[in-house]
């Protein structure tokens, strides 16, 4: 019979231990694999944590922890119930076939010692490093070795960053391949794509398969995905100019601006139904019915051209066609994907009962993005139809910037209708069924707007000027969402008044359209690129780094395929 340590001698020895470490009550007679062991007491994402016979707390438990053990003992499960009555979060992960215990006599000692031999805590360790829900060629084409690539970097002691900043030195060396505008250039740039594609899915899982999850780390495995996407548009943009002389600027654009909105589209309904009370809907009904069906979900999955699929598309035609062709497939597939993805958005908002919450309308109301002009036209109006608002003065002004010549006051105009239907828009909480296609109505209004007009300048360096200036703000809007998913709240509101939100943008294009020649307003829009990209990196880049100093609680997304 074992005997229970005196309360009092375990809260000495849990002061002893500094107070910015984690601690660990494991029961003596534990029995259980390594993994488990690893599972509850390792994962940096929770601040406490359990498993049948152990418990571990993180310096913002720890005196939560102190006050249980000091109450009830050391039993492992005694405290860690004691601390969920108490109101502190304890984490219990899925072990399934992992053995954790604590053998009451010997014969379930026993047991419990044949079932942890019957088991292969290693292969369990190695598949579940794989996440869980992928695309259909990450999941059959690139996960089956990429794991062993993942436990090959945990071995020789490589973090999921390095991994991380491997993939993006690959694409860049990607990009510059193709901006070649050689067949070997091409099919090299191709080749690297997939290869940077392979390390971006072996970061993520060398992150599950060792437990080495941090701020930092998703932020930067986030960032780097857009990085690499529109850097490797940039490459074939300077591939086809080089290789025959063909403009592709605006595809390249125009595929950066669709594949930004469906992200968009992305974040903003799962913000707006990230807490919705009372969430059905027949049509959701219907999709968890069509996933018993087994093919239906990898052709689900396939439709909606997740990062996989898309990558695979953009290396095999960059390898075997032209720039050109590359983009419209691209454009094509996207396209497709957004109208499919939207479409049963749209169906399960209007279908379902749901109640969205104030935190929802906020996370909204921070991806709108809106800057000072907005704001003052919100204080004075209202409106109840905020989608439809917002979708007139969009459809305004990038229908004006597309369809009149280059040094017209007309967008001007349409711009200033766009500022005051943004502010209109936003001027009472965005709980409506439908409120949540307003971030994405703005960033197709100011992303537009800015590729019409510089196309309407048809002068050299125009379209490649909008490219950055439209990646700089990209950035801004993509790091908004990673704060917001990482509850760390939106961007500073300075920082949006200082870059002069989306209404503020677009009227300042316009205005510049107007006045300047086609070689002034180029240069123009690229001190406005520069201008816009140094204030949010900095201020992006500031944040990030506090809070990994800070040692703010980890993430890691496992939602959907990027």
């Amino acid at each position: 019979m074992r005997t229970a340590p005196d309360p009092a001698d375990a809260e000495a020895a849990l002061a002893a231990v500094p107070g910015d470490q984690r601690v660990a009550v494991v029961d003596a007679g534990f029995v259980g694999h390594v993994h488990a062991l690893r599972l509850g007491l390792t994962d940096p994402r929770f601040p406490a944590s359990a498993i049948p016979g152990a418990l571990t707390a993180q310096p913002a438990a720890r005196q939560a922890l102190t006050r249980a053990v000091a109450r009830t003992g050391v039993d492992p499960e005694v405290v860690a119930k004691s601390l969920e009555i108490d109101g502190t979060d304890v984490h219990r992960p899925e072990l399934g076939e992992l053995v954790a215990a604590v053998p009451a006599d010997p014969q379930a000692r026993n047991e419990a010692r044949q079932a942890l031999a019957a088991v292969d805590d290693e292969a369990i360790r190695l598949r579940t490093a794989v996440k869980a829900r992928d695309g259909f060629f990450t999941t059959y084409c690139i996960s089956p070795y990429s794991r062993y690539i993942a436990r090959w970097c945990a071995r020789r002691g490589l973090t999921p960053n390095h991994v991380t900043t491997a993939s993006l030195l690959v694409a860049v060396i990607a990009a510059a391949c193709a901006a070649t505008g050689t067949r070997v250039g091409f099919v090299a740039a191709g080749v690297l794509l997939l290869a940077s594609f392979v390390l971006d899915c072996t970061d993520g899982q060398l992150a599950r398969y060792s437990l080495q999850y941090s701020t930092m780390g998703a932020w930067l495995d986030a960032t780097f995905d857009r990085a690499k996407e529109y850097a490797y548009y940039a490459g074939l943009a300077l591939g086809a100019a080089n290789a025959s002389g063909d403009d592709v600027w605006a595809l390249a654009l125009g595929a950066m601006v669709l594949q930004t909105g469906r992200h968009v589209i992305d974040f903003s309904f799962n913000e707006a139904n990230h807490d919705a009370e009372a969430n059905t809907s027949p049509t959701a009904s219907l999709s968890g019915k069509l996933d018993s069906v087994g093919w239906t979900v990898w052709a689900r999955r396939m439709i909606v051209l997740p990062i996989g699929e898309r990558w695979a598309l953009i290396a095999l035609f960059t390898a075997f066609t032209t720039p050109r062709i590359t983009f419209y497939m691209l454009l094509i597939g996207c396209a497709l994907a957004a109208c499919y993805t939207t479409a049963g958005r749209v169906l399960r908002s209007l279908t379902r009962k749901a109640r969205r919450t104030d935190r929802a309308a906020q996370a909204l109301r921070d991806l709108a993005d809106s800057g000072p002009i907005a704001e003052l036209v919100a204080k004075v109006g209202k409106t109840a139809t905020a989608p439809v608002v917002a979708a007139v003065g969009a459809a305004a002004v990038v229908a004006v910037s597309a369809l009149t010549d280059f040094g017209s006051a007309w967008p001007i105009v349409a711009a200033a209708v766009y500022c005051v239907t943004s502010g209109l828009a936003v001027a009472r909480p965005l709980k409506g069924a439908l409120d949540w296609l307003v971030p994405p109505i703005f960033r197709a209004a100011e992303y537009l707007t800015i590729l019409f007009l510089a196309a309407r300048a048809d002068v050299q360096g125009a379209l490649p000027a909008a490219f950055g200036l439209v990646s700089a703000v990209a950035y801004h809007h993509y790091d908004t969402v990673y704060r917001i998913r990482g509850n760390a709240g939106a961007s500073p509101h300075w920082l949006v008044r200082a870059i002069g939100g989306h209404e503020g943008r677009t009227l300042v294009v316009t205005v510049l359209a107007a006045l300047l020649t086609p070689t002034d307003f180029t240069l123009a829009l690229t001190v406005l690129a520069v201008a816009v990209a140094l204030v949010v990196l900095v201020e992006s880049i500031r944040f990030w780094v506090l809070s990994a100093r800070r040692g703010e609680p980890a993430v890691h997304d496992e939602g959907e395929p990027a």
